[in-house]
This record gives structure tokens, C-alpha cells and sequence, in this order.
């Protein structure tokens, strides 16, 4: 049986990096425990706020932030942290060689239903130790995250990582303690019947998005010639779960429902560190035309349209907006 911790210290090459990940990891099982106790640990419902991205915060949205950032302050590798839930990152260590960001609760309409919600996060290398970090520090495209993961609380705790370009799973086992290795190199198939996406937006999408989902509800008597499956989880974590264990395609595109927002995900928090996962599983991630992880951001709260998981259905949306641009 090979434990998180066993993994880490034999197969990962900067020891900063593997500590900050057993600590975020720890901070899981704390959140995996609450979340089993639900009502009876007084953590559903509103906490009578709201984020920077003006979305009202449930009661536990605001403890596994907390959670997470005095956790993460204590950790001496970790220069700074930011999360979705705040406006600015928060400086940690100034000697430290890294830069944690993190969405502590994805998902977290779901908590009040009992349905799955998870924690996000990535980590980045940090260029000026010695000096605070600032927001301007996290500023970096996707490609230069030294690993990232989630962590999922369902039926069980999972845990997904990317570290030195492979894909894990891990299963939190609530007898030892121990998160176990349950999947080593995780693949995505090229090919998939199955996606996800919030149909109720239909109206506000640009036209090859809709032109992509008309096609895929034809089914067999439409131009793609085989029948398509729809499932929606209404949790990042939970969609790109599922990718990652049977292939699928998961999209939450540009739309003009809102004119302040080009998409609904948050690039540094949720699009970066899940498009690593799913590129080393050997999927695609795009804005729908270009890949998610060459974004260069320009503001840690920066959103943008999402679409990966297998990649010929990823090529094939992005076929379709370069037709329709074309025109």
C-alpha cells in the first residue's frame, strides 16, 4: 500500500513542494470531517457575506478558507496565499520558495443539498524570497505551476494531484488516516461520448457553442452520428472528476449573460490548476480557442471561458469557433 507521504518522499524532487502539499492535504481531512457532520456542526447555510466575485459565502466557504490560510502561513516554504475568496493575496514567509492559491470550497451551493463540493488549488514557484510577496507575484501562466490538485469530498475523499507530470489519485482512508494511492498515470481517452455543461445559458452563447451542443443533442440522426450523454455535476471538481475516471468534456463558455465577465471560472483558481490535471492526463484545456495554460493573467481574480477534458472533443469545439470566425 503506498501512502501520499511514502509517494511524496520517493518520487518528488523538491521537498518544498511535497510539504506544502501534505499540509493542504491535512487541512482536507479537517474539511472531510465537517462535511460529514453537516447540520450537526452548525456549517450549512448563508454566512451573511459575500466574496470578491460578489457571490454570497456559506458558513464552511468561510472556515476552509481560514483553515487553509493559517495552515499555510505556518509553512515556512509558503511566501503567500491567495484565495478566491479574498481580494488580495496575503503574504507568509518571505523566505519561502513558493506562491499557494487555492478555491477553498468549489461548489459550495451544493453543501446545503449534501452533494459533492471539493477544494482546488495549484502552487507556484515564487521569484523574490527575502521581500513580501504581492498580488503581482501570482501573476504567472499555468504552464509554470509546480503541481496542482483537488481535493473531493464525496461518498469518500479523494484526492487528484498532478507533480512531476504524472496524475494520481489518492483515496483518503478513514480508519489510518492515510490517503492511498488508488490510480498511478491517470489517462483520459481522446474520445467521449459524454459532457457537461449548464444548458439553461443556452441563449447567451456565442453561435458555435451553440451549434456545437445542437449537434450533440441530434445525436445519432444529427452530423455527429452517435448518440451523447449529458451530466452536470454544478462543481468543477466534481465534472473534472468524473473526466479524469471515464473521459467526457466539460465546458462553461464565454457567454453574454453578464458583460462584466468572460466567463463564470476563475483562471488562477480553478482553470489553471484543473487544465494541468487534465493536459498531463493526456486531455486538452482551451478558452474554446487558445490553451488555458499559455493565458498570461493580469489579475489574480481574472475569469475565462473553459473547455476541456478529451481531447478530439476539445479540438472539435475549437474547430468550430475558428469556422465561424472565419466567416
Amino acid at each position: 500500500m503506498t501512502t501520499l507521504t511514502h509517494y511524496l518522499n520517493d518520487h518528488t524532487a523538491n521537498p518544498a513542494v511535497s510539504d506544502v502539499i501534505t499540509t493542504i492535504t491535512e487541512v482536507g481531512k479537517t474539511i472531510s470531517q465537517l462535511l460529514r457532520k453537516g447540520a450537526l456542526a452548525d456549517i450549512l447555510g448563508e454566512a451573511g457575506n459575500q466574496n470578491i466575485q460578489g457571490e454570497d459565502q456559506k458558513k464552511l466557504d468561510v472556515l476552509a478558507n481560514d483553515l487553509l490560510l493559517d495552515a499555510l502561513a505556518q509553512n515556512s516554504h509558503c511566501a503567500g496565499v491567495a484565495s478566491e475568496e479574498l481580494d488580495n493575496a496575503t503574504p507568509a514567509n518571505a523566505d519561502g520558495s513558493l506562491l499557494v492559491l487555492f478555491d477553498p470550497l468549489d461548489g459550495s451551493s451544493n453543501i446545503d443539498i449534501n452533494m459533492a463540493v471539493g477544494t482546488i488549488f495549484s502552487i507556484l514557484p515564487y521569484q523574490r524570497q527575502g521581500e513580501d510577496s504581492e498580488n503581482e507575484d501570482f501573476l504567472q501562466a499555468g504552464n509554470q505551476q509546480l503541481a496542482a490538485g483537488y481535493l473531493l469530498y464525496g461518498t469518500s475523499t479523494m484526492l487528484a494531484l498532478t507533480v512531476d507530470d504524472n496524475v494520481l489519485m489518492f483515496s483518503l482512508d478513514p480508519d489510518s488516516g492515510d490517503y492511498v494511492l488508488i490510480e498511478d498515470k491517470v489517462q483520459i481517452d481522446a474520445d467521449t461520448s459524454e459532457y457537461a455543461i449548464n444548458g439553461s445559458n443556452y441563449r447567451y452563447w456565442c453561435a458555435p457553442m451553440q451549434q456545437y451542443i445542437d449537434e450533440l443533442i441530434a445525436g445519432k440522426d444529427g452530423v455527429r452520428g452517435r448518440n451523447f450523454n449529458t451530466r452536470w455535476v454544478a462543481a468543477m471538481v466534481g465534472d473534472v472528476h468524473r473526466i479524469l475516471c471515464r473521459g467526457g468534456l466539460f465546458t462553461y463558455p464565454f457567454d453574454t449573460k453578464d458583460a462584466k465577465k468572460a466567463g463564470k471560472l476563475r483562471l488562477m483558481y480553478e482553470a489553471n490548476p484543473m487544465s494541468l490535471l487534465i493536459e498531463r492526463a493526456g486531455g486538452s484545456a482551451t478558452d474554446a480557442v487558445n490553451r488555458i495554460l499559455d493565458i498570461e493573467p493580469t489579475d489574480i481574480h481574472q475569469r475565462v471561458p473553459v473547455v476541456l477534458g478529451s481531447k478530439n472533443e476539445v479540438s472539435y469545439v475549437k474547430d468550430l469557433h475558428m469556422q465561424h470566425a472565419s466567416k
